[in-house]
């Protein structure tokens, strides 16, 4: 562990959380809708996954057994707000009939497992790579681990905060080994990254004037002085 690294990540978190407040997240309504969301979000807006998870739920097909059922290319119909909604639908058969299988639609059984087991099982289930798995076990199982993606590699970037490699494991252990394994905050601090990534860090035009990490961030400063 980092001393330095600890308190500049911890840094990051507080002001980001006086900026925006709590996320509330995952949205859902159990671990199972949780999951189904974590699928249908790959590449796409909340917004849009929120509409496809409606119709989900309108068709009364938001459970295993009825995704099981479902016609393939019904199912990409009634996601198509999703985006790759064909390819997504394959995802989602793919789990429930994984859980089908082996836990008999027993989600609490898989979610059970050890974080490490249960993020493995995870990959090994096809269109589940590690953002994916990552927002399961922690916003569906509640257990530690820290999500990486665009918009944490981003503003990690922007902020000169580099992993050892450019790779999803790399970035995860900046959090991973340097920051206490709570779930609470892990939670939060991904949404937080989101928030900020969505609104103010933009991967274009960003807003580095507004930006509470203004005075953090190296790649802010040169843009505010190139104004």
């Amino acid at each position: 562990m980092s001393e330095s690294l600890r308190k500049r990540l911890l840094d990051i978190y507080g002001r980001l959380y006086s900026r925006y407040g709590p996320q509330y997240w995952w949205p859902g309504d159990g671990a199972f809708e949780v999951i189904i969301g974590a699928i249908l979000t790959q590449a796409a807006s909340w917004d849009n996954v929120d509409k496809a998870l409606a119709n989900l739920k309108a068709k009364w097909l938001l459970e295993p057994v009825a995704l099981r059922a479902v016609d393939q290319d019904e199912l990409a119909n009634v996601i198509r707000t999703s985006i790759y909604f064909n390819a997504k639908a394959q995802k989602v058969k793919a789990f429930v009939q994984h859980l089908g299988e082996h836990y008999n639609d027993d989600l609490r059984a898989l979610l059970g497992k050890d974080t490490h087991n249960l993020r493995q099982e995870l990959l090994s289930i096809y269109g589940i790579g590690n953002e994916t798995a990552d927002d399961i076990v922690l916003y569906a199982a509640h257990k530690p681990i820290f999500v990486i993606d665009a918009y944490t590699r981003r503003i990690l970037g922007r902020l000169s905060i580099n992993p050892t490699r450019d790779t999803y494991d790399s970035y995860q252990a900046i959090f991973m080994e340097n920051l206490s394994h709570d779930v609470s905050l892990f939670n939060e601090y991904h949404a937080l990254l989101d928030r900020h990534g969505s609104e103010t860090c933009r991967k274009v035009k960003p807003t580095c004037a507004e930006c509470c990490l203004l005075d953090l961030c190296p790649t802010g400063a040169r843009n505010v002085m190139s104004v």
